[in-house]
């Protein structure tokens, strides 16, 4: 596996995601060597549940260092300067890297997570191996809007046996940058159902924490602060549901101007910025939580999430969700169901079902508990697993019949 973003450290708030897909993964019986840029707050390795982990330096300089993790971008909709210096080394090391990973372990089958950069860096560093190529969300977009990236993804995406994608809004935008659409398959996140579930311990403690009164609603939300997060839709919602307190976890640029927009709106002493924090925190603030709102929008730019990471902890979590369908969340939920869903980029829409939530317990606890009852049976791991197996199968014939 080749990748930018792994959780740096158990419960690390970034690449959440890679690292169940990994293991599980391993879990089937398959060895496992991941290869990732370095970053000053890595623990890992070098082996841990049948992952292998290999990571290589590459800046030359520490301000360098922003090459994945979700560092590279600024508010997710354009790359940094230092991204752009550090690119050219970064993209050589981490060829060499996976070059001498799959060579010393024979490898079989080389995967590359986001298209641009680890789908292209997979295809060059192995280029007689079968490649299976997994789409995020920004690699997409990334490659959409800028012509290098475009180039080399279309070029990557050729040299695919198969594609998976975490949302079918992702799928066609691949294949519209030239992937093959028969070998493309929408493979959803699975979910960690014994971290995220209800816990009245934690849910207490979490209270406390927040120094809110029992009687007080307590609405949470968590995620990079990113324009595709919708996070000042939220805040303008508070607007218009009275007395309820809105626990943000989450940092990133734009959080200054979330804060003044709290501040102008007259809420600011009921928005708690409680900055990035692990998955476990985040599990005990989902489970202290009235509802969960999950605002998401197709931003300015055009970027959107391809299935994020908050929406699948949330319907584990056994707590009513607020959600809209951007990206690949209206896969995942439906509406009156497993969440409440509500047009994109509206406070009042947003405020009106945070306020039919509160004040109607039945219904937050049928939604919450019919969506828990779903992501168990329907969105394991495990399952996801399963499913990436079957894309290793597909590009190991795709690769025996072009021989």
């Amino acid at each position: 596996m080749v990748t930018t973003s792994y959780p740096r450290f158990p419960g690390d708030s970034v690449g959440t995601f890679m690292e169940p897909i990994a293991k599980s993964v391993a879990a089937r019986g398959h060895e496992v060597h991941l290869v990732a840029p370095w970053h000053p707050l890595i623990t890992r390795g070098p082996v841990e549940d049948g992952v292998h982990f290999h990571f290589y330096k590459y800046a030359p300089l520490r301000s360098l260092n922003v090459f994945g993790y979700a560092a590279a971008m600024r508010a997710d909709v354009s790359l940094k300067r230092a991204a752009f210096l550090s690119a050219p080394f970064a993209l050589a090391a981490g060829w060499r890297a996976a070059r001498k990973v799959a060579r010393r372990h024979r490898a079989t089958v080389m995967h590359g997570h986001w298209v641009v950069p680890g789908g292209v860096t997979a295809a060059a560093a192995a280029p007689h191996l079968p490649l299976v190529i997994s789409l995020h969300g920004s690699d997409v977009y990334v490659a959409e809007r800028l012509r290098l990236a475009g180039f080399a993804a279309r070029a990557a995406f050729r040299r695919a046996g198969f594609v998976t994608a975490c949302s079918a809004d992702l799928a066609s935008r691949a294949a519209a940058l030239g992937a093959d659409s028969s070998r493309i398959s929408v493979v959803p996140y699975g979910v960690d159902t014994e971290r995220f579930q209800p816990d009245p311990a934690a849910a207490a403690q979490v209270r406390r924490e927040l120094d809110l009164a029992e009687e007080v609603p307590l609405v949470a939300a968590a995620g990079r602060l990113v324009r595709k997060k919708g996070f000042e839709f939220l805040i303008d919602a508070l607007i218009h549901v009275p007395r309820a307190v809105l626990a943000l976890a989450g940092a990133g640029t734009l959080e200054h101007e979330l804060r003044t927009r709290a501040d102008a709106a007259g809420v600011a002493s009921r928005v708690r910025f409680l900055g990035d924090r692990p998955q476990d925190d985040v599990a005990s603030l989902f489970a202290a939580s009235d509802l969960i709102a999950t605002p998401s929008v197709r931003d300015d730019a055009g970027n959107v999430d391809g299935l994020p990471n908050a929406v699948m902890e949330a319907l584990a979590s056994g707590t009513a969700l607020i959600t809209t369908i951007a990206g690949g969340i209206g896969s995942v939920v439906e509406h009156e169901r497993t969440a409440l869903i509500v047009s994109e980029r509206d406070p009042k829409a947003l405020a009106a079902a945070i306020n039919r939530g509160l004040a109607d317990p039945a219904l937050r606890r049928r939604i919450g508990t019919t969506a828990r009852e779903v992501m168990k049976t329907r969105f394991a791991w495990q399952r996801t697993a399963a499913q990436f197996e079957a894309a290793y199968e597909q590009a190991l014939a795709f690769k025996s019949m072009r021989r």
